[in-house]
């Protein structure tokens, strides 16, 4: 099931003689799960065949850990005053580390 993208994503793909750019804002999708072995992203902007695009990513969850690290390490990039974007990252790690961590098992007396 793919939703909605409530902001916006660049992505740039360069080989050593091409270039491909392309900008996914709210009038595309995205889709995002984890798998056995990682996670898995696909952007998708809809549409007539020459402006249809998508990317498709998986990233074992080796390099996915070392990518949350390296975030948490720049994180003072965000302005101070930027509470909306702030808040919207602060809200989905606690959103992952608890669905990681799982709920304590409930003892019945």
């Amino acid at each position: 099931m793919t939703k909605p993208i409530s902001d916006k994503a660049e992505v740039a793909l360069e080989y050593p003689d091409k270039l491909y750019v392309g900008t996914f804002e709210r009038s595309s999708r995205f889709e995002a799960h984890i798998d056995s072995t990682g996670i898995a992203l696909v952007l998708e902007h809809p549409g007539a065949e020459d402006v249809r695009k998508s990317i498709h990513m998986h990233i074992n969850f080796g390099l996915f850990a070392d990518i949350l690290h390296e975030l948490a390490s720049t994180v003072g990039r965000i302005a101070k005053d930027d509470v909306l974007h702030h808040d919207q990252l602060a809200e989905a790690a606690a959103e992952l580390h608890k669905a990681l961590v799982g709920k304590p098992a409930h003892k019945s007396p």
